[in-house]
């Protein structure tokens, strides 16, 4: 029979985690803030302004939050008494990415940098705070993300997007342990610095606008965004393929819908691996070698070829089913 998908309720503010929305209202803030002092009251670091890094995180931050929330909320309508210590996983969520945002904000209003400074005991002793904070939040996602695999009831594809983009954005933050590793020409030369985002070439070198990625050499900050990001991506991928049900027939089956989640997951893993790959072997995004676009090329080929499959399949089962 067909699995016609229901539209996807929407969550009422009030059942919403309050601290994690309150983390995200302040970040929004935050970041009109630094859009401010950015033009106001500038300060170079490392040959770029220095509020567009807390200006990032700000923004990062309230989507983390705001996804959070959200996550919570639909564990807690399926996952029965889970509700009490999820609330208190969520409020440490929040308190724990404050810090690091207020240690951020700090560093710049020194006007030195926050990330892999440990030049004197004090940014060494904040470094390792925000070190701990982020792993912290790390091992909190992964316990949500395994109350989330357990979970049962409601619609596969939407749990499945949910599984995969909890496992693939744990994967894409778990880059950023890469970064905390000191290169050879650090150890050989110690200049208060241990850790970078780039790899083959300094940090604060030529790089996109905004973003800051290398235009010359790796970034592990690429695949950090792109597998953290699953969070949001294969979620809203589920309900939007329910909202195409209505136009597509084949759509209106559970198992297709499911079946191109995990093709969508597969293609973001996939995606998260090959720019992981491609920044430690010191490439930029923006100068992929032939072995980068071959693999990409494959990988985009494979999801075509198995979502084309999956839909053929589903339209010719779907008048029987109907029937």
């Amino acid at each position: 029979m067909t699995d016609t998908p229901r539209p996807a309720p929407l969550p009422h503010p009030a059942r919403l985690h309050r601290p994690l929305l309150a983390l995200a209202a302040l970040m929004a803030a935050s970041a009109v803030v630094c859009v401010v002092l950015a033009v106001v009251a500038p300060i170079e670091i490392l040959g770029a302004n220095g509020w567009v890094k807390p200006l990032k995180f700000s923004i990062s931050i309230a989507i983390f939050a705001v996804t959070i929330a959200l996550i919570l909320d639909m564990l807690d309508r399926g996952a029965g008494g889970a509700r009490r210590w999820t609330w208190w996983a969520g409020t440490a969520v929040a308190a724990l990415l404050l810090v690091e945002q207020a240690i951020i904000v700090a560093a710049v209003a020194r006007g030195t940098t926050s990330h892999f400074n440990v030049a004197d005991p004090l940014v060494s002793a904040l470094w390792s705070i925000m070190g701990v904070s982020i792993a912290a939040v790390w091992v909190l996602t992964l316990l949500l993300g395994i109350v989330a695999w357990v979970a049962r009831g409601g619609d596969r594809a939407r749990r499945d997007a949910l599984r995969l983009g909890i496992v693939i954005g744990l994967a894409g933050m778990a880059v950023a342990f890469l970064m905390t590793m000191p290169s050879a020409s650090q150890l050989r030369d110690f200049q208060g610095v241990a850790g970078a985002h780039a790899v083959g070439v300094a940090d604060g070198g030529p790089g996109l606008p905004l973003l800051g990625w290398s235009t010359v050499g790796g970034d592990l900050r690429v695949p950090h965004f792109i597998g953290m990001h699953a969070l949001q991506g294969l979620p809203l991928l589920a309900l939007a393929l329910e909202r195409l049900a209505a136009r597509v027939p084949a759509l209106r089956l559970g198992s297709a819908r499911a079946a191109l989640v995990w093709i969508a997951g597969g293609m973001w893993a996939g995606a998260t691996a090959l720019t992981t790959w491609q920044a430690m072997r010191g490439e930029s995004i923006v100068a992929p070698s032939l072995a980068t676009v071959l693999v990409a090329a494959t990988l985009t080929a494979a999801a075509i070829v198995a979502a084309t499959a999956v839909l053929l399949g589903a339209r010719r089962a779907a008048p029987v089913a109907a029937g």
